[in-house]
C-alpha cells in the first residue's frame, strides 16, 4: 500500500507547485472514513482508494484529480456528505467526488433496457468533466485486478462483460490504450479463460525461443537508424492475449499464420525524424505491401498519432514497427490525460488552457458527437447502439473538396460522409462524387476518396437509409427525422378521423370545444390527442364520448359505434350485391401509405387509389386500408368500433406508384413475358413481383404485382395486356 508521503512525492514530481496540505488532509480523512472497512480479498478498504490515485499518478493527473481519486468512494460507502467534502476540499473536487459517486451507483447489468439507460446517464455525467471517467477507469482497472477474490461466478462474469462492452471500448477511445489492453486481458481472463490460457501458453512457448531474436531486431532498426544520425528508444513487445484472439477469430487463422504477434516501437525526437526513420527502414528491408498507415497526417479520431509499416526485416522475419516521436508515445499510453492535463493543466496550471484544449483534443470531439446522440435517440437502446458504433469500428479517411478531412468507420457510406459534414447536409443529401465520379449513395468510402456531396431542399431522408448507414450519427438522425415525420402524419391522421366522428354526431370540431375535453382525457395537448388517434392507442369512441359529456345533456354511449356498424353493414352489402357505394362525404382522408404514415395497405386486398376504401383500426399500429369489398373484411364484422369510412385524397401531380394484384394467363411461348413486361412500361407501370402458379405446354398462369398511379390507370394497363396476343386474360385479383 502506497504511505501519505509517497503519494505526495509523486504528485510533486510532476506538479510541483502542489497544495501537499490538500493531499495530507484528503488522504487522513478517506482513510478515518473508511476506517475497518475490507474488500473481498481481506485488505483494508482504503488501499482501493489509494491504488486509484496511485494509477492516476502515473497518467500525471492534476491534484484535484488525486484527491477525488482518494475520496471518491466516502459519499458511497460511508457517512461523507457532499457539504461536508465541499467544506472541506472545496466545490470542484466534492463535484468531482459526486460525478464518480453516480457513475458507481449506476449498475451496468445484462438488462440491455437498464444497460442502455445507465450508460446514457454514464455519458451525461462525465461530459461535463471528463476527469470523472478518468477516476471511473482507474476504479474500474484496480477492481479487474482484484476481481477473483469475488466468490460469485456470475458476478464476476457481469462485471467483465461490462468491463469489455463499456469501460475498455471508452478507453480507448479516449485515448488511453495501456489501460484499454490491460481492461479487455483482465475481462477476457473471465468470460473465456481456456482460451486466454491457451494464447498466453503458446506465446510463452514461443517467447522463450525468441526472446533473443526480438533483441536482436530492436539492436539492428536502432543500429540502422544511428548510421543516418537519427537517435532512437526501440523497444519489442508481445500482443496481449486478447488482441490476438480477436485477430485469430476474424482473419479464421492459427497464432503460426499471424505475422505480427511482436511489435516494435521506435520513438525518435521530431516529426521530421519519423519521416526520415521510414524512409531509412524501407530502404533497408522490403516493405510487405498494404500494411503501411500514416496517423501522423491524418491521426485517429482519440487523437492518436504514429506511422506504422511492417517490412520483411533481419533473418526475414516479419517485422511491425510504429514509429513516433516522445509526446506520440505518451498520448498513445495516456491518451487524454497526457495531452490535456500534462501539457495545458499541469505546466500552465491554467483552467482557460483545459477548455482552450478541449476544443482542440480529438477525444473530446468525440465525447460531443456522443452527447449529441442523446438528442436524437427515442430510446436508450438506440443510444447504447449508436455509441456502441461509434466506439467500435476501425476509421478511414475522406476529405471534402475544400480539403476538410472528414473520420468515419471503415465502411462508412457517402450518406455517413454527409451527416458527419452536417446534420442538414445529410437530411438533403440526394447524390454523391467520389473523386469525381458518381456513385450510389450505399457505396462503401476507402481511405483518401475526396466526396462532394450534392444536396436538395426537397429532400428528405427515406427510412431505408438506415440500413445503409453506419455510424451511430447518421443513423439516430435519420431516425429522428422518421420519428417527426411519422408524428405529423398520426396527427394529421387522427385529427381526420376525430373530426368525422364529432362531425357524424353533430358535436363541435373546433379545437376551443376540444380543448375543454382535454383534461378528461389526460392529454397535454391536441396535437398529442390526435397523435393517439391516429396510431389507435386512444379510440375515437372514447374522445366522442367525452365530448357527449361537455356539449349534450347525457352520455350516448352506443350512438358513436353506430357510423363504424353503418360502414360495415356498406361493406357487407358490397360484398354481397357487388355494387360499391361512393364515397360518403364525411369519409376520412388519406393521403398515402406505409411506413410513417398511421396506414397500411392490406396486403391481401391491395387497395389503390380510385377504389372505395374503409379502415380497420389496429390497436398500437393505426389503421389498415381495405378495398370495400374485400372479404377479408367479414373477419371484423362482429367488431363495428373499429371500422372507419376513408377516401383517398392522393395528388396526381405525384404519380405515387400503388401495387396492384393482377392475374394473367399467358401463352406457353417465346418473348410473352417480354411483351408484357414491354406494354406495363410503356403505360407507365412497373412490375413489382412475378410469381408462376400454374403450367401447361401451352399456357401458364401468374400472379403479378405492378405498381399503378390508381384504379384508371390499372384499368388502362388492363386492356392494353387483354389487346397483346399472348395474353388470354387479364383480370384484377379480388382479396
Amino acid at each position: 500500500m502506497i504511505r501519505q508521503y509517497e503519494l505526495v512525492e509523486r504528485v510533486k514530481a510532476y506538479y510541483p507547485s502542489v497544495d501537499e496540505g490538500l493531499l495530507n488532509r484528503a488522504y487522513v480523512y478517506a482513510m478515518k472514513m473508511h476506517g475497518s472497512q475490507t474488500r473481498a480479498s481481506g485488505d483494508p478498504y482504503f488501499s482501493h482508494p489509494l491504488e486509484v490515485a496511485g494509477l492516476l499518478t502515473d497518467l500525471k493527473l492534476d491534484p484535484a484529480t488525486i484527491v477525488t481519486a482518494l475520496l471518491h468512494d466516502t459519499i458511497e460507502d460511508t457517512d461523507a456528505t457532499h457539504g461536508e467534502i465541499a467544506d472541506l476540499f472545496g466545490e470542484e473536487i466534492a463535484q468531482l467526488v459526486d460525478g464518480v459517486t453516480k457513475l458507481t451507483r449506476l449498475e451496468l447489468t445484462s438488462e440491455e433496457t437498464k444497460q442502455a439507460e445507465n450508460f446514457r446517464k454514464l455519458i451525461l455525467a462525465i461530459s461535463k468533466d471528463v476527469r470523472v471517467l478518468l477516476v471511473k477507469l482507474a476504479d474500474r482497472l484496480h477492481n479487474m485486478r482484484t476481481l477473483e477474490h469475488i466468490k460469485k461466478s456470475t458476478t464476476r462474469h457481469r462485471i467483465a462483460q461490462e468491463t469489455m462492452d463499456i469501460y475498455a471500448p471508452l478507453a480507448g477511445r479516449m485515448g488511453m490504450q495501456g489501460f484499454r489492453d490491460e481492461l479487455e486481458d483482465l475481462s477476457f481472463a473471465v468470460l473465456q479463460p481456456e482460451a486466454r490460457q491457451a494464447v498466453k501458453a503458446r506465446l510463452d512457448q514461443r517467447q522463450e525461443s525468441s526472446r533473443e531474436l526480438v533483441k536482436r531486431i530492436a539492436d539492428e532498426i536502432k543500429k540502422r537508424l544511428a548510421e543516418v544520425g537519427i537517435e532512437a528508444w526501440v523497444s519489442g513487445r508481445t500482443k496481449k492475449a486478447h488482441s490476438i484472439w480477436k485477430k485469430m477469430e476474424r482473419k479464421s487463422i492459427s497464432l503460426e499464420q499471424l505475422s505480427d504477434i511482436y511489435g516494435f516501437r521506435v520513438v525518435v525526437d521530431s516529426v521530421d525524424d519519423c519521416y526520415r526513420a521510414l524512409g531509412i527502414l524501407h530502404s533497408t528491408w522490403p516493405v510487405v505491401p498494404g500494411r503501411f498507415k500514416d496517423y501522423i497526417s491524418t491521426p485517429k479520431g482519440n487523437n492518436y498519432r504514429s506511422i506504422h509499416t511492417t517490412v520483411v526485416g533481419p533473418e526475414r522475419e516479419r517485422v511491425e514497427m510504429q514509429i513516433r516521436t516522445l509526446e506520440m508515445h505518451e498520448v498513445d499510453e495516456y491518451g487524454v490525460a497526457a495531452h490535456w492535463f500534462y501539457k495545458d493543466y499541469v505546466e500552465n496550471g491554467s483552467k482557460k488552457n483545459v477548455a482552450a484544449s478541449d476544443e482542440l483534443v480529438a477525444p473530446f470531439r468525440w465525447l460531443r458527437q456522443v452527447v449529441e446522440l442523446l438528442e436524437h435517440g427515442a430510446t436508450p437502446e438506440e443510444f447504447l447502439e449508436h455509441t456502441k458504433l461509434e466506439m467500435f469500428q476501425d476509421q478511414v479517411f475522406c476529405f471534402t473538396p475544400k480539403g476538410r478531412l472528414i473520420a468515419l468507420p471503415r465502411g462508412a457510406t457517402p450518406i455517413d460522409f454527409a451527416y458527419a459534414v452536417h446534420t442538414d447536409i445529410g437530411d438533403r443529401c440526394v447524390g454523391a462524387q467520389v473523386n469525381g465520379r458518381h456513385v450510389p449513395l450505399r457505396s462503401a468510402l476507402r481511405n483518401g476518396d475526396e466526396v462532394e456531396i450534392i444536396a436538395t431542399e426537397q429532400q428528405v431522408p427515406p427510412p431505408g437509409w438506415e440500413d445503409i448507414v453506419k455510424t451511430g450519427k447518421a443513423r439516430a438522425a435519420i431516425r429522428a427525422h422518421r420519428r417527426r415525420a411519422e408524428r405529423g402524419e398520426h396527427i394529421r391522421l387522427g385529427r381526420g378521423i376525430v373530426e368525422a366522428a364529432l362531425r357524424a354526431e353533430g358535436l363541435p370540431r373546433d379545437e376551443a370545444a376540444l380543448e375543454v375535453a382535454l383534461h378528461d382525457m389526460q392529454t397535454v395537448s391536441l396535437d398529442n390527442l390526435f397523435e393517439q388517434v391516429g396510431r389507435s392507442t386512444l379510440s375515437v369512441d372514447t374522445v366522442v364520448q367525452i365530448m357527449m359529456k361537455h356539449f349534450t345533456p347525457e352520455t350516448v354511449s352506443r350512438r358513436p359505434k353506430i357510423k363504424g356498424a353503418k360502414v360495415a353493414a356498406a361493406a357487407e352489402k358490397a360484398r354481397a350485391e357487388g355494387s360499391v357505394p361512393r364515397r360518403r362525404p364525411d369519409a376520412v382522408p388519406i393521403t398515402g401509405a406505409g411506413p410513417g404514415t398511421g396506414v397500411t395497405l392490406s396486403a391481401v386486398s391491395m387497395p389503390i387509389p380510385g377504389d372505395r376504401v374503409v379502415g380497420i383500426v389496429q390497436p398500437g399500429k393505426g389503421v389498415e386500408v381495405f378495398r370495400i369489398d374485400s372479404p377479408s373484411l367479414a373477419d371484423f364484422d362482429d367488431e363495428p368500433d373499429r371500422w372507419i369510412d376513408l377516401a383517398w385524397d392522393i395528388d396526381p401531380e405525384e404519380h405515387e406508384l400503388f401495387p396492384a394484384r393482377v392475374i394473367l394467363t399467358l401463352a406457353n411461348s417465346p418473348g410473352a413475358l417480354g411483351e408484357v413486361a414491354t406494354i406495363t412500361g410503356k403505360y407507365g407501370a412497373n412490375i413489382e413481383n412475378l410469381i408462376t402458379t400454374d403450367r401447361k405446354s401451352d399456357f401458364y398462369e401468374m400472379v403479378v404485382d405492378i405498381g399503378v398511379e390508381g384504379a384508371k390507370h390499372l384499368e388502362r394497363l388492363l386492356t392494353g395486356l387483354r389487346a397483346l396476343k399472348c395474353v388470354s386474360s387479364a383480370t384484377r385479383a379480388y382479396g
